[in-house]
């Protein structure tokens, strides 16, 4: 798996990746995009900004970069930053289809994004995919399954993932939504001649939502690697966000917010790689103070009362606008 070379890395960040949904697009939920990035959203603004931050994760040793079809032209833009570094082919590419994006680089549009798991949207998407980033992918992960999703019960769609993972290509799921562990434990069922189609999972996991750390945990446990998402809570957990006892906390490490957010998830054993969703170097090189932070029994205890009920977390991320 090329999860391997990851596990094998030495450097402090070999845990944190690079995900690409805040700046593949121009508009998106995070908040506190409108100062991240420029005002004049154009296409080459983004493929430059996408440039700076994928040369400040190599150099800082970041080698897991996360993308997808519906994160705008992030799948182009890494292709283009992979062709123009030669050197970067330590780096592990991820990305992900169930999602078409529909936006048409525009950020008042009606809808961002349609999902769509069916078989013929994985052909061509992953067709798509391959005419990027070709033999540079090592991940390819269904979009944000749910319990009800009709991938979980598609035996057509699974001989085709696992064609895909008998060339070499490694198969994965990511999750959403409240019911994320019930979806984990249905996908960790998933065989094909008896064999578990899956070999990575990728999920919402933060201070303020941690439910899905039971099943995480069991996925851990089955072999899988785990791709923790969203451990800023899109924005909510940073600095002018934070809730007090994030805030506080972080003035006692002398740390920033942010980093205390994914240190609390680099201490889950079960954690594989913890994504920096960053848009600017500077928030990047923030997050990849994570590793430093140490945390004492008070301050787990105090962040520790900060999870929300599921739920409510979901819904509250669902009226987030695309800035």
């Amino acid at each position: 798996m090329p999860f391997a070379r990851l596990a094998s890395a030495t450097t402090p960040t070999c845990h944190i990746g690079l995900g690409l949904a805040a700046v593949g697009r121009p508009g998106y939920i995070n908040l506190g995009r409108e100062k991240d990035l420029p005002a004049d959203r154009t296409v080459d603004a983004l493929r430059e900004r996408t440039r700076e931050l994928l040369d400040a994760a190599y150099a800082q040793g970041v080698r897991y970069v996360d993308a997808a079809r519906s994160y705008g032209r992030a799948e182009e833009f890494l292709a283009d930053w992979l062709r123009s570094r030669p050197d970067a082919d330590d780096v592990v590419v991820g990305s992900k289809w169930g999602y078409t994006y529909t936006a048409g680089w525009t950020t008042d549009a009606d809808r961002h994004e349609v999902k769509d798991h069916s078989l013929a949207t994985y052909e061509r998407q992953r067709a798509e995919t391959a005419g990027l980033l070709g033999d540079r992918l090592d991940l390819h992960q269904i979009h944000s399954l749910t319990p009800d999703s009709p991938a979980l019960t598609d035996k057509e769609l699974h001989a085709r993932l696992a064609e895909a993972a008998a060339g070499g290509l490694t198969i994965g799921f990511s999750t959403s939504g409240p019911a994320q562990a019930d979806t984990v434990r249905a996908a960790l069922a998933v065989t094909v001649d008896g064999a578990p189609l899956f070999r990575t999972v990728q999920s919402t996991y933060n201070a303020l939502e941690t439910s899905a750390g039971p099943a995480l945990a069991e996925a851990h446990d089955a072999g899988l690697t785990v791709i923790v998402k969203e451990g800023m809570a899109n924005g909510r957990l940073a600095e002018s966000n934070a809730p007090e006892p994030l805030k506080a906390v972080a003035r006692e490490t002398g740390l920033g917010c942010d980093a205390v957010a994914l240190a609390l998830i680099l201490r889950r054993p079960w954690a594989g790689v913890v994504l920096s969703g960053a848009a600017t170097p500077g928030q990047l090189a923030s997050n990849l103070h994570a590793p430093a932070v140490d945390l004492d029994e008070d301050q787990l205890a105090r962040l520790g009362a900060l999870p929300e009920e599921p739920r409510a977390y979901w819904e509250r991320r669902g009226r987030l606008p695309w800035h």
